[in-house]
């Protein structure tokens, strides 16, 4: 009997590791998601769930070098990953589990990140009635910020089955060690006291309890759950007493308007230890300060992260700057000025007969380009350091933009056609030269110079953005000040030129003739945009741009009567009710309709007629490196002319598609009319925050070429022979 007994035995054991193993035999093979920065998967701490227990599941996160993903509180910039969870019926997820994080000080901000790779736990209660020998498919929908120069938001969907075991489970071969490691590192409690008070800008936070009796305090940080209770990139002070310790941190917005926290919760980090506090208002306990005076806390960045990380090659703040100005002197022979090349030529002949109020007219033009310039790197900056994925140009991506700059170039047109005036009319500008009019004008042509302009890169201008881009904001904003006088400089100094006037015609019928003619440049420009505006949001939304158009011409020809009969109030009021309507549409237009999907050949920008296109990605890349195939990327968008003047007159030549046939290279467009992170970073890891950008890969798999913004046929011939070997 006791044989058999134990031969039965024997038998259930391997009965029940048969379900287990046919149990993980069946199961999917876990999904994971690999993007160009994370790969991203779930694992559980142990290789089966038991019935009414709790399964650790822990989502793993692989970081490029140089890269970071978020804490809970980010910081000042930043995003928390996230977990949507999909579970069987009766399963339930709880809260992550979060390691402590480190600090990623930039400049004035300070973001609380992770590097390298982390594990976030989630305790996932298992019913009681799981039936062992079954495969729990446990997925999730998973989002996350990562970082380094720029930031990228990037998600998928991961997923992993899990069998049902009645016997108790091991540990996952791969990561179980490291999760129950990552659990029991993380901060608690673990009956800590605390208390804070608020004084003269600072919160005094005091600690005591066994588990920090005697701590480092030369590694002591706080990090809050909520953002807004301290000033995060400030140092902080640690003092030590016999019970514990005391941590004097900056006050933040949450403490200095409106009700102040009841409670400041986080975690006190002694670098390899941290606890979870709960503090709540009081003096401060007795035994956390006394033994020693307090030291400064804050350790040092991220490893990897400092400013020198991918950023791209120092050329100095007086070369970049210097590099700044000839980009924007350059930036004057661009294509992508034409549109406001009319205003330009108009603002010149309007000065005839005022010399002086030319002088002042050009300094006015500088003032609208070098502001805008800055505001607008003031905006990126801004943005960037927020945790947005965007970069120069990032204006011209935005259809509520697009829409309202192409009703002010129709506008521009219409005041230049005669329908309406808007400070200084051609003729009598003598009488009128003290007029403010003309000079808001000349702002307002430096404005559009610069918003319309400027995002498609020149040469010099693009290398001195890259750099700008990953410095200090002060070090930034005096690189695009020298571009903004680059780009004024030329119009500002033919104002001072007295010579230039001398040499035209007298003034006459002829300058607004001139003024005129000089309209349809701008009736352009507006088509422009709204082609660019069609490819944004789709041409659904056209007919809404239209009837803004129609009502904005309305009121411009209602302006005008009021101007000539001298009569105002009723063709303004009809005016201004037209310019209303006009705003309404805009404003309700592009959010109305849905973007239309991009072409599959050219992701939503016109392809060249001759040579045959396909979308970029870098896996698409390294797919056509490693086949041994010769790669040209055009990085573009719709709203670039200079991308489209390269297209239609380097890339669509005979020559350049006969060098594509002979070398076998592949065509791929990167269309940046609509936002994208992919895009942005393949920008930034050349440097670049703009289009155009052109790279030429070699069959071998080196680094590729960089091509010049303004094409011509023979580059590109002589680049792709080089990268097939055939030059």
């Amino acid at each position: 009997m006791r044989a058999f007994a134990k031969v039965a035995a024997l038998a259930t054991s391997l009965w029940a590791a048969g379900l287990l193993v046919a149990g993980a035999a069946s199961a999917a093979p876990a999904v994971v998601v690999r993007t160009p920065h994370v790969q991203a998967e779930l694992i559980p701490e142990t290789t089966a769930a038991a019935p009414g227990g709790v399964l650790y599941v822990a989502l793993r996160q692989k970081i490029a070098a140089g890269w970071h993903t978020y804490w809970r509180n980010p910081g000042d910039a930043g995003q928390a990953t996230t977990i949507a969870w999909t579970l069987p019926t009766k399963w339930h997820a709880g809260d992550i589990v979060w390691p402590a994080p480190e600090q990623f000080l930039n400049g004035p901000i300070m973001a609380y990140v992770y590097a390298d790779q982390v594990l976030l736990p989630v305790p996932v209660q298992v019913p009681a009635d799981a039936k062992p020998g079954s495969v729990a498919s446990l997925k999730a929908q998973v989002a996350w910020l990562v970082c380094k120069d720029v930031c990228i938001p990037e998600s998928g969907t991961v997923a992993v089955d899990v069998p049902i075991a009645a016997t108790t489970p091991t540990l996952e071969p791969r990561f179980g060690r490291a999760i129950e490691q990552t659990l029991a590192d993380a901060p608690k409690a673990d009956g800590l006291q605390a208390r804070f008070t608020v004084q003269g800008g600072q919160v005094k936070l005091s600690v005591t309890g066994a588990p920090v009796r005697g701590a480092d305090v030369a590694h002591a940080y706080f990090y809050p759950y909520d953002g807004t209770v301290i000033d995060q990139a400030k140092p902080q002070l640690a003092e030590r007493g016999t019970q514990g310790v005391a941590l004097t941190l900056p006050a933040g917005y949450g403490f200095s308007h409106g009700k102040p926290p009841a409670r400041l919760q986080g975690v006190v980090s002694f670098g390899a230890k941290s606890f979870e506090v709960d503090a709540t208002p009081g003096a401060p306990l007795a035994g956390a300060v006394g033994l020693a005076p307090p030291v400064v806390t804050t350790p040092p960045p991220v490893g990897g992260h400092g400013e020198d990380a991918g950023k791209p090659a120092d050329m100095g703040v007086l070369a970049a700057v210097g590099l700044a100005f000839v980009g924007g002197l350059i930036l004057n022979l661009m294509p992508c000025v034409f549109p406001v090349l009319s205003m330009k030529a108009a603002a010149i002949a309007r000065h005839l007969e005022s010399p002086a109020h030319a002088r002042k007219e050009g300094l006015a033009f500088l003032f609208g380009t070098v502001g805008t310039f800055v505001g607008l790197a003031a905006l990126l900056i801004a943005a960037r350091a927020g945790g947005q994925a965007v970069g120069w140009g990032f204006q011209l991506q935005s259809p509520i933009v697009v829409s309202v700059l192409a009703l002010v170039m129709f506008g521009a047109g219409l005041n230049l056609s005669g329908v309406f005036e808007i400070g200084l009319s051609a003729q009598g500008v003598g009488a009128q030269a003290a007029s403010k009019g003309g000079l808001a004008g000349a702002v307002l042509t430096g404005v559009l110079a610069v918003v319309v302009a400027a995002p498609c890169t020149a040469p010099f201008m693009a290398p001195a953005i890259g750099w700008a881009l990953v410095q200090p904001p002060a070090v930034a904003l005096l690189v695009f000040l020298a571009l903004g006088l680059g780009l004024g400089a030329p119009f500002t100094a033919l104002s001072f030129a007295p010579g230039l006037f001398r040499r035209l015609p007298p003034p006459g019928a002829w300058m607004e003739g001139l003024k005129k003619v000089l309209a349809f440049p701008m009736y352009g420009a507006a088509a422009w945009l709204v082609w660019v505006f069609s490819l944004q949001v789709g041409v659904a939304a056209l007919p809404l741009l239209f009837a803004a158009a129609l009502l904005l011409a309305f009121a411009a020809f209602c302006w005008g009567v009021s101007q000539r009969t001298g009569h105002p109030l009723a063709p303004r009021a009809f005016a201004a009710t037209a310019l209303i309507a006009a705003v309404a549409a805009i404003g309700f237009g592009p959010t109305a309709v849905p973007a239309a999907p991009a072409s599959a050949d050219t992701g939503g920008a016109v392809a060249s007629s001759a040579l045959p296109t396909q979308p970029w990605s870098p896996e698409r890349v390294a797919t056509l490196q490693a086949a041994g195939k010769p790669v040209f990327v055009d990085f573009t968008a719709a709203w670039c002319v200079t991308c489209q003047v390269n297209e239609r007159t380097a890339l669509a030549t005979r020559s350049v598609a006969d060098a594509f046939t002979r070398t076998g290279a592949v065509y791929l467009k990167a269309d940046w009319t609509r936002r994208d992170p992919a895009i942005e970073h393949a920008l930034a890891e050349q440097g670049r925050s703009g289009v155009p950008l052109y790279l030429v890969y070699g069959a071998s798999g080196t680094k590729p070429q960089l091509l010049p913004q303004l094409l011509t046929p023979g580059v590109v011939v002589q680049a792709l022979n080089a990268a097939s070997g055939k030059a």
